[in-house]
């Protein structure tokens, strides 16, 4: 029977709004981390992931629910579990050395034992010869091995990855991840257990014993995965592609249909996140899932391959054609609508037309915009009134940017048009020259 490291029994964490108000993030979350095994976490931006990792390294405090280490409460940052940062996170100032002994200097050990440590780990990450230089004299890979040796000089029993290789190029990251579970395998580290927070589908397979897919609004583990293949994995393999198939699948299941865009697969609210997709890269999708060899059909992952996007983007743009009627998602396969074929074959004029009917009829922001400026006598309107409105329900980073993807699609729509200087939304200019006439 499985060893249980970490346990998140019902846990709940909200933070406030800019205007006061609680907004939930966590909601009822239960998970177990085993001894002996690599847990990947998928989800959307802003699901709440990295909360969940900050609750179980004892960064911040879960607001319900209980989360246990070995049995016992967290309470604070406890000695046998390491995080790893997307952002390196490393002190400037400090050698590669330095900052692998931090964690060292502030458990008191004694300055010998400190180098020592360090030293060994920094050779372990395989950057011996470094111990002297500075994070800006580094490549970024280099940088996130200094943050792992930092994290793994601290002998672990637990690793917590949060988006560790996205920062990085793909070859460097793959490599990276390749050490990583080298040195799990081989037992070089004495960390039992991993948990792993990632965008990257085909990362998750490859790296993870069981994958697990978060939702959000708020955050709770949506659907699990076992991974039942030994490693290392070859990536080509028809047991790999057949395992990124049904993750996409489980990404893409019943959240978001033409029309419905939430984890509650209920119609968008006023308030609900917008994917930040660039107009552009929508069109371009459309275009290519249309031509041969998809001919209105494409599973994601070959999608994927031929747009050269990212899986984080690939489901942020299958997230806006579907939420506009352009597409539909089918088991990790995305579909034309007749509308979307429509779309793809028609001229620029045709597809301004088409794209603002869509955004009047499937988002509610874009909606309440045009009809504001439309009731408004002088037909403007400052952004402040909508980001005030927002922020009842976002917190203040999405907030700017689901207006920001609102107003860029409502002016590529012809709906409104919008100052950037001043901040002020105004009617188009031929519709109120038509008004005074």
């Amino acid at each position: 029977m499985s060893t249980p490291i970490i346990e998140l029994k019902s846990v709940g964490k909200s933070f406030r709004s800019a205007d006061g108000s609680a907004r939930s993030i966590l909601e009822n979350v239960d998970f177990t981390l085993n001894e002996g095994e690599i847990v990947a976490l998928l989800g959307k931006s802003g699901s709440g992931k990295s909360t969940m990792l900050r609750i179980m390294a004892g960064l911040i405090a879960a607001d319900s629910g209980q989360a246990l280490y070995r049995g016992l409460p967290i309470y604070g940052p406890a000695n046998g579990i390491s995080m790893v940062f997307q952002s390196f996170a490393l002190f400037p100032w400090l050698t590669v050395q330095k900052n692998v002994e931090l964690g060292l200097e502030a458990k008191g050990l004694a300055p010998d034992e400190r180098v020592q440590r360090a030293e060994a780990a920094i050779e372990m990450i395989g950057l011996s010869g470094f111990e002297g230089a500075l994070p800006r004299e580094l490549s970024g890979g280099m940088r996130q091995r200094v943050g792992i040796a930092r994290a793994l000089v601290m002998e672990p029993e637990i690793l917590l990855m949060d988006e560790a290789f996205s920062a990085l190029d793909v070859l460097t990251g793959e490599r990276l991840r390749e050490d990583i579970l080298e040195l799990w395998e081989s037992g070089r580290i004495p960390t039992k257990a991993i948990l792993v927070v990632s965008h990257n589908i085909e990362e998750a397979v490859m790296m993870a014993d069981r994958v697990l897919v978060f939702a959000s609004d708020p955050g709770r583990v949506r659907d699990e995965l076992p991974v039942k293949l030994s490693r290392p994995r070859e990536v080509e393999s028809s047991e790999v592609r057949s395992l990124i198939d049904k993750v996409y699948g489980l990404m893409t299941a019943g959240a978001m249909r033409a029309g419905r865009s939430t984890d509650k697969g209920g119609k968008m609210g006023l308030g609900d996140r917008l994917p930040e997709v660039e107009i552009s890269r929508m069109e371009g999708t459309l275009e290519i899932l249309a031509d041969e060899p998809f001919r209105g059909r494409a599973d994601l992952p070959k999608l994927a391959e031929e747009t050269e996007l990212s899986d984080h983007e690939l489901l942020d743009v299958a997230s806006a054609l579907t939420l506009l009627g352009f597409a539909l998602l089918d088991q990790g396969d995305i579909i034309l609508t007749p509308l979307g074929a429509q779309y793809a074959q028609a001229g620029n004029p045709e597809r301004k037309m088409i794209f603002g009917r869509q955004l009047l009829e499937n988002v509610p922001l874009v909606a309440y915009i045009r009809h504001g400026l439309a009731q408004d006598p002088s037909g403007d309107l400052h952004e402040d009134l909508f980001l005030r409105l927002l922020r009842f329900t976002l917190n203040e980073a999405d907030t700017l940017s689901v207006l920001r993807v609102a107003i860029e699609w409502g002016r590529y729509g012809d709906l409104f048009e919008y100052n950037f200087n001043t901040g002020i939304l105004n009617m188009p200019k031929d519709e109120e020259t038509s008004a005074e006439r």
